[in-house]
């Protein structure tokens, strides 16, 4: 299987931001682990972050073309994107959303998803595992 994990904005600034939410680990120390997790798995997994939206569509139709799945972590655009959810419908494959945090105990604005609506699975709190969850269910769906 062949996967795709985007991040989007802000999350290049993990390790640098709102310990106490996101933790210390860095969003490339994240992505090294994901890989090599995938990799136990028999999944090749490309990582992919920006902080605009327009590139994260851009990534998500071409994804459509190369990958079996997208791991997304939206950040922000989770709660404002429409674009990025009629993109993820076209998408073909698997998708599993992420978030480090439980978005549920955040600020109210938090709890409305635009992506969770086409996710095949949404995994959020458990911090950096929740990455690892995620590919180790995305792993089980393949079954």
């Amino acid at each position: 299987m062949k996967a795709l994990l985007i991040n989007g904005p802000n999350l290049n600034m993990l390790g640098q931001r709102e310990e106490s939410v996101y933790g210390s680990t860095t969003l490339n120390e994240i992505e090294k682990s994901c890989v090599q997790h995938a990799k136990s798995l028999n999944i090749a997994l490309d990582c992919y972050q920006s902080n605009h939206e327009g590139d994260i569509i851009e990534t998500i139709h071409q994804a459509k073309e190369n990958y079996e799945a997208i791991l997304i972590n939206a950040g922000a655009f989770t709660h404002t994107s429409v674009a990025i959810h009629d993109a993820l419908r076209i998408f073909e494959g698997k998708i599993v959303e992420i978030h480090m945090s439980n978005t549920y105990a955040r600020e109210s604005f938090r709890h409305k998803s635009f992506i969770s609506p086409v996710a095949t699975g949404i995994l959020c709190g458990f911090g950096e595992r929740t990455y690892l969850l995620a590919l180790d269910a995305l792993c089980e769906e393949r079954k």
